[in-house]
């Protein structure tokens, strides 16, 4: 926000990158590790006002009004008054004017809302910010943030506001918006520049500092917010930026060595785009520019018409013939002009993608999260040699009290000695054989009043397993003694992982502080390669020791041993069969299985340049497998079948184990629940694995019976041949994304779908649409309501052009009634016509494009996108029914005037009244009335275009 707008300066001792974190969070009255509580969030809000440039301010209500008054279509109709006014016909004259007042009210409320509503939807679509307040992470617009607020950041995201780092890894930032250096900036948040100043150190030198705009390129950190607004350094550079940016080829002068003709290339080109912008011809949405031109069209006709009415009166132009030529004109122009703000600006601005998404057929989605809850609990894990061990009853996936833990033999085992003693039990329960069920153990900061119980013996194994598990992990778990409840933050499969390990009293923190365990360096997981690494070195150990986890088959090539201790063997293919054996037993139960690995690195590491990941990753020792629990949504079961029943086929993108997603897929209705009705070539390409599917030419792709509706360990160049395969088969396909790696596919899809809770802000940026809960119920309703956009549009344009087409023919076709002098006889007044136009036209075609879906409309195949909304139905229909309506009350103009009337058309009835009009003044009364009626019958009749 501006300096000037009368919020608080922010201002501190000094620069804050000479400050140490302890004395920025003491200025600003903020907590490292929960952030800001709601209270101070919301004096902050108003001490420092949002963080915005002032370029970015909100909608202003003077240039909506000015939009208003400068329409095109207001200004026929202020022709329209003049000449009212002009002839001296104050009645005509009088209605307009009030017919142009409630138009620019009507418009002006109606678009300042929209735009008020698109402010935040701009602001969901903007880089967001993952924010700690209450130890609770939030994703807010990045104009919510204000100083003191306690932000994340991550590879792809935008840093919302100038940070002072507080913590990180690897953290580097592309900061050549401020600097103009192409090369990313290594951050380094223990670096101390207390004896330095301003002077002596530069923006780009401020390693301790990341700054609002700038995009992360590697690494992960934590800091607290600074500067917002235009106290940020990007804000500093928007104060001394006034110009406005101009498209190609618009400049004036002839110094830049476009050509002598530039100048006037560029008046040309200006005007255009002015011209452009003011019809609305250059700007909006596909949907948009197309109903612009419809309006357009429509006007040109309505110009032709008028032409027509003069010709038949030998343009002997009197001010009835002139009025009436302008009531035409306004027959087929003003009910666009009426509608077309609500229809343009709130529900297709406010809801442009969902135009696309009307028309999908196929959507592709992530698991985790998306069709899942992302609250993932650690049920099992597998130790070679020492058994399993098995958590039940855990009801809340941050906390490592809630639960017991037993501990049983492997799978293998049980089964064979199930086999001998001809019993059978499951795992996990107290009366299985040779099992020993355990109290939990609590956490280090576990208050003592919540002690359940003793603490289960830890073997070296298990130790070593759960070292890893800590350690290899970014999330943390902690108790909340104010509110006495346990918060966790994170990834939920880390926080899964770390909650385990807090089983044990074996956390991260636990083992840095107390334990003196360092990090060294971070590997952060990579989806291409589908696992994570990082290197500890414990103090007095001189030996630094790397931590590895990820999926299972990635991670157990790079291993040469499987197990520790005396139990430790050789992987040979054997025992790797085992481990995969093992793997298959728990992705089975819908489990996510995931490898744990170390080994010791004996080479000297330099923080700020770790060695090649291909050199630390390998010759690893497999610890054991742990398998997570992701259960589905509650609603993601219904809204995959209202899919199925919609004609929409749903594919899952995984990364995780083909038994795994093939168990959620099955549980959700993603795959049939018996696979032994399908034909053995259709049930053979139902699920996938990503080296499966990437091995196959695009012509092996196309022969498919069908393509995969799983595809797992899927691959972010998996999701683009995906995409482009569904192009090949005409398919119209939405896919969801997170990660930037995701960035290509969102953009080749016909609809991309970021998720707004856990995406990164390039997969934001490179999407259609941002999903503020994650969660595929919610893709389910959108394209519902673009369906239910599409039908409204469709019936309001049907409603439209076939109430013009009935009063063209009655107008145009009634100019052959000819009094005793010569002239045509109008079957309605100029009035009469703006009152249909005004009244009875409008508010039916209004509450058309409001219409609530009707109940089939996820009962039916989408519709062809290539075709648009001028099906040959819609055409059809309104051609029919115009003629019809049309017919009809021209008919009762003849009937009446010819019939009871005897033929008399009287003299000079446009004027005024005579005593001989009486019987045209009768005939247009049962016109209008007539007409009037058949518009509202055929609105209430294009309700449902399909079962009317």
């Amino acid at each position: 926000m501006g300096k000037s707008q009368g919020y608080q300066s922010q201002e501190y001792p000094n620069h804050p990158f000479r400050l140490s974190s302890k004395e920025i969070s003491h200025h600003l009255k903020t907590n490292d590790q929960t952030g800001l509580n709601k209270s101070q969030v919301e004096e902050a809000q108003k001490s420092y006002g949002p963080n915005k440039l002032e370029s970015e301010g909100g909608v202003q209500w003077y240039k909506v009004l000015l939009k208003q008054v400068s329409n095109a279509m207001i200004l026929v109709l202020v022709l329209a008054m003049a000449l009212s006014y002009g002839v001296t016909d104050y009645v005509e004259g009088g209605v307009i004017t009030a017919v142009i007042v409630l138009n620019v009210a009507i418009g002006f409320y109606q678009e300042f809302q929209a735009e008020k509503k698109m402010d935040s939807l701009r602001a969901l679509s903007s880089p967001s910010a993952a924010v700690i307040r209450d130890g609770h992470v939030v994703t807010i617009p990045s104009g919510e943030v204000v100083p003191g607020d306690l932000v994340q950041i991550k590879t792809g995201d935008t840093v919302p506001a100038d940070l002072r780092l507080i913590d990180g890894m690897n953290l580097e930032c592309d900061e050549k918006i401020l600097t103009g250096e192409a090369m990313p900036v290594a951050k380094d948040f223990k670096i101390d520049f207390s004896n330095n100043t301003e002077f002596e150190t530069g923006v780009g030198d401020r390693l301790n500092m990341a700054y609002s705009s700038s995009t992360v390129t590697m690494g992960r950190a934590k800091g607290v917010v600074v500067f917002t607004g235009m106290y940020t350094e990007i804000g500093k550079i928007a104060e001394s930026m006034q110009g406005k940016s101009r498209k190609a080829n618009r400049s004036l002068s002839r110094k830049k060595g476009l050509g002598s003709l530039q100048p006037a290339k560029g008046v040309l080109l200006r005007t255009w785009d002015g011209v452009g912008q003011f019809l609305g011809l250059t700007v909006g949405t596909p949907l948009q520019k197309k109903l612009s031109k419809l309006a357009y069209v429509l006007f040109g006709c309505a110009i032709l018409l008028a032409i027509i009415v003069f010709g038949v009166n030998r343009f002997n132009v009197t001010n009835e013939v002139a009025i009436y030529a302008i009531s035409t004109v306004l027959t087929i122009t003003m009910v666009v002009g009426m509608t077309q703000m609500r229809k343009r600006r709130v529900v297709i601005r406010q809801l442009s993608a969902l135009e696309a998404l009307g028309g999908v057929t196929n959507i592709c989605s992530d698991k985790t999260g998306t069709l899942t809850q992302g609250q993932m609990i650690t049920r099992k894990a597998w130790l070679p040699g020492v058994g399993m061990y098995a958590v039940d009853d855990a009801d809340d996936a941050a906390d490592p009290t809630k639960g017991n833990v037993s501990l049983g033999p492997s799978p293998e085992i049980v089964k064979i000695e199930s086999e001998k003693k001809g019993i059978q039990f499951d795992l996990g329960r107290e009366d299985t054989p040779n099992s020993s069920t355990v109290k939990l153990a609590h956490a280090d900061d576990i208050p003592a009043k919540n002690e359940t119980g003793q603490v289960p013996e830890v073997t070296p194994e298990l130790r070593e397993f759960l070292q890893s598990t800590a350690l290899c992990n970014l999330a943390s778990v902690r108790y909340d003694q104010q509110k006495n409840e346990w918060q966790a933050i994170g990834d939920p499969t880390e926080i899964a992982l770390q909650v385990f390990a807090h089983r044990f009293s074996f956390g991260k923190k636990s083992l840095e502080e107390e334990h003196a365990w360092t990090e060294l360096a971070e590997y952060p997981f990579d989806s291409s390669i589908k696992r994570m690494s990082v290197i500890y070195q414990q103090d007095g150990s001189g030996q630094a020791q790397i931590f590895t986890k990820g999926a299972v088959e990635r991670v157990i090539d790079l291993c040469t041993n499987l197990g520790t201790g005396t139990t430790q063997r050789s992987i040979t293919s054997a025992v790797k069969e085992e481990v995969l054996a093992q793997m298959n037993l728990l992705a089975e139960q819908g489990l996510r299985v995931m490898a744990i690995a170390q080994r010791a690195f004996d080479a000297s590491i330099d923080p700020h340049s770790p060695p090649p990941r291909e050199s630390v990753e390998e010759e690893l020792t497999l610890l054991g497998l742990v398998g997570l629990y992701d259960p589905p949504r509650l609603e993601t079961r219904g809204a995959v079948r209202e899919c199925t029943t919609a004609g929409i086929k749903v594919h899952m993108l995984t990364g995780d184990h083909p038994s795994t997603a093939a168990a959620i897929a099955r549980e959700v209705g993603i795959l049939p629940a018996n696979t032994a009705r399908l034909a053995e070539n259709t049930a053979s390409s139902l699920v996938k694995t990503a080296s499966e599917f990437d091995a196959l030419t695009d012509a092996e792709i196309d022969s498919m019976p069908t393509l995969p509706l799983v595809i797992a360990r899927c691959a972010p160049s998996t999701k683009t041949r995906m995409i482009a395969a569904l192009h090949r088969r005409r398919a119209f396909c939405a896919m969801t994304g997170d990660g930037v790696n995701d960035a290509p596919s969102l953009q080749s899809a016909d609809v991309g779908i970021a998720m707004g809770l856990t995406g990164s802000d390039v997969a934001k940026g490179a999407s259609d649409i941002v999903l503020t809960d994650d969660n595929f119920a919610s893709i389910v309703a959108a394209i519902e309501e673009g369906r239910r956009m599409f039908d409204n549009i469709q019936k309001f344009i049907l409603h439209l052009l076939t109430s013009n087409i009935a009063e063209v023919v009655l107008l145009i076709v009634g100019l052959g009634f000819q009094d005793e002098a010569g002239f045509s006889v109008f079957p309605l007044s100029p009035l009469q016509i703006l009152w249909i136009n005004m009244l009875t036209s409008s508010f039916p075609a209004f509450g058309l494009g409001r219409e609530k879906a009707g109940s089939d409309i996820m009962h039916r195949p989408p519709h062809d996108t290539k075709r648009g909304v001028f099906s040959w139905q819609i055409i059809v229909d309104m051609t029919v029914y115009g003629i019809i309506m049309g017919a009809c009350t021209l008919l009762t103009f003849v009937i009446i005037v010819y019939g009871p009337g005897g033929g008399e058309l009287g003299v000079d009835c446009n004027r005024g009244f005579l005593s001989r009009c009486d019987v045209v003044f009768r005939a247009r009364a049962a016109v209008f009335a007539e007409l009037t009626w058949l518009i509202l019958v055929s609105a209430w009749e294009f309700k449902s275009l399909r079962r009317s």
